[in-house]
């Protein structure tokens, strides 16, 4: 009961953030970083609450967190002038490139009737949305507290399966990944602090 409540409270800041602009034919800047951080809130409470905790929802919550770092590292590529960013980017599409190959390989012998998601959902979308939006001057400092914030939900959801002892080749995929989860959210947070 007590996650529900956790969850519905978290689902409801992140729609009051969505509505926010809902009259404005464009989003602006603080809007977005509402919308990022309420984004966070929410992934960080799915994490602990669902996803570590059956392999129906760890399997497309890791496959969809790989999703979105691949996404938002090529827009990273694209968009950034900062060599220390684009490397931080090349970083993650290697090793989050792996550990979706990874996931697709085990996950059909322990969890065969779990599907694996195809697209993006709403919340990492809307994400990457204020990613593209996000003028030269600050995409930076977007993509790094984006990246601050999916790496730490993540580790979260990584660290709490990786136990799992019903599926045990997941549960080891969960402990293989978290020293690159970890490594990733250090350099992210090096990078955004060396901006303050």
């Amino acid at each position: 009961m007590k996650q529900i409540a956790i969850i519905s409270v978290a689902s409801l800041a992140l729609l009051a953030a969505c509505n926010q602009n809902s009259e404005a034919p464009g989003q602006t800047e603080p809007a977005n970083a509402v919308q990022d951080a309420t984004s966070a809130a929410v992934g960080q409470t799915s994490a602990a609450t669902l996803g570590a905790n059956t392999v129906d929802s760890y399997v497309p919550s890791a496959a969809m967190a790989d999703m979105f770092e691949l996404e938002s590292a090529k827009i990273a590529n694209e968009k950034s002038a900062n060599a220390d960013v684009k490397a931080l980017a090349a970083m993650i599409t290697t090793d989050h490139t792996a550990s979706t190959a990874m996931l697709k390989q085990r996950a059909p012998a322990e969890a065969p009737n779990v599907a694996m998601p195809t697209a993006l959902d709403q919340r990492r979308m809307g994400m990457l949305d204020n990613l593209r939006a996000a003028s030269a001057a600050d995409f930076d400092r977007v993509y790094l507290d984006q990246q601050i914030a999916a790496h730490n939900e993540a580790l979260t959801l990584h660290r709490g399966f990786s136990d799992h002892t019903e599926t045990p080749q997941l549960a080891a995929l969960a402990r293989e990944v978290v020293p690159k989860i970890e490594m990733h959210l250090q350099r992210a947070q090096e990078l955004r602090n060396g901006m303050n």
